[in-house]
């Protein structure tokens, strides 16, 4: 445990010292349709031309539908995207059975818990054609050392979203208490239970390095704080397009979506509360079961191409792990301040609860008792 710990904090670290930029996001839920299943390559060769289609299972409004097109237009392979709002959909979704996805976008900690209950393929990332792009503080992270799982995709933050213009209450929220104590309209939150409960405990005095504590009176603290945070809408997928139209102005929000928010309403501002911000990062993965292997290995493959990860960046609003698409990303990006976090902000920057299950379940209690009760 202390290791890992140690790993953890050297990513954190590494991050903060060796990337500029900050970058999550995300949810619906539909059917894939998996079509032809294809041979895998033969032993040590990659796949380097395909057919058919590849699955995908991402987050809501988290790909660019252009790279989409250019990826079936550069190798022939449809994508057929299908969408969740949550790591935890993710995890349900393949635990109860389902083996139509080829590619799916699961968070750091996430991955350690897939690869745990063997729902990922060793797919030797690292190995891959463009494998060597990826940026070298991110080959060795603690959920996938030397990247055999795993390619990155976005990586950011989680803070708050307001409009000051049309909210003037927005001047006084400084921290996670102030957020959910506000009482004030038009709020609106994630359905993101690890990102809710963490907040709320840091709310109510959790440090970052306890966020997976198993003492039950602090989640008592934390549920009491959230019985009184009502807030008018508890979604994850939709949040850009509300505080763009003023149906909401104060938001729970990944900075990559904020800045989606400030290119429409440069009113709106990114708040990074006092007790601190969870640093998550999303990775390309290939569940058990995937029927289209080769196309899933093509798929990340292009996506680890420099060109391809600016323009992702460009488009959700976060910063990727692939070394030179810097080249490709917009400027604005490179310049947000909710994207590349200033110098006084990086000290309240901490990993997203990576946490046992005990801590889990108690996590799972809490927000369930909130939902409920809304």
């Amino acid at each position: 445990m202390a290791s890992n710990k140690r790993r953890r904090a050297s990513y954190v670290a590494a991050l903060a010292a060796a990337s500029a930029l900050l970058l999550s996001a995300c949810g619906g839920e539909t059917t894939a349709d998996s079509g032809a299943g294809e041979a895998t390559a033969a032993a040590g060769e990659f796949p380097t031309t395909g057919s058919g289609v590849v699955n995908v299972y991402n987050w809501t409004d988290y790909i660019d539908p252009e790279e989409l097109k250019r990826f079936t237009a550069e190798t022939g392979i449809e994508v057929i995207l299908d969408t969740y709002d949550s790591n935890e959909t993710l995890l349900a979704k393949l635990q109860s059975g389902a083996t139509g996805y080829d590619v799916i976008v699961p968070s750091d900690y996430m991955v350690q818990q897939m690869i745990e209950l063997d729902l990922l393929q060793n797919i030797g990332v690292s190995s891959f054609p463009n494998g060597g792009n990826i940026k070298d503080n991110l080959v060795d992270v603690y959920w996938d050392a030397g990247r055999n799982y795993t390619a990155p995709w976005n990586y950011g933050t989680t803070g708050i979203a307001c409009n000051f213009a049309a909210e003037p209450g927005c001047a006084n929220i400084k921290s996670w208490k102030d957020y959910f104590t506000a009482g004030l309209p038009k709020m609106d939150s994630l359905k993101d239970q690890v990102e809710v409960v963490s907040a709320a405990l840091r709310a109510t005095g959790v440090g970052p390095d306890d966020l997976c504590t198993t003492d039950k009176a602090k989640y008592v603290a934390a549920e009491e704080l959230l019985a009184g945070f009502k807030p008018a809408v508890i979604e994850s997928d939709g949040g850009i397009e509300r505080v763009v139209a003023g149906t909401s102005n104060v938001r729970h929000a990944w900075n990559g979506s904020t800045h989606r928010m400030t290119v429409e309403n440069p009113d709106v501002q990114f708040i990074y509360p006092s007790e601190g911000i969870n640093l998550w990062a999303d990775n390309l993965a290939v569940p058990v079961g995937a029927p289209n292997l080769d196309n899933a290995k093509i798929f990340i493959n292009w996506m680890m191409d420099p060109k391809a990860a600016g323009a992702q960046s460009n488009f959700s609003g976060y910063d990727n792990g692939i070394k030179g698409s810097d080249a490709f990303m917009d400027e604005a990006l490179k310049t947000d301040p909710a994207v590349v976090v200033p110098a006084d902000k990086q000290a309240l920057i901490s990993p997203l609860p990576n946490c046992g299950e005990e801590a889990r379940e108690l996590y799972t209690q809490v927000f369930t008792t909130w939902t409920t009760s809304q």
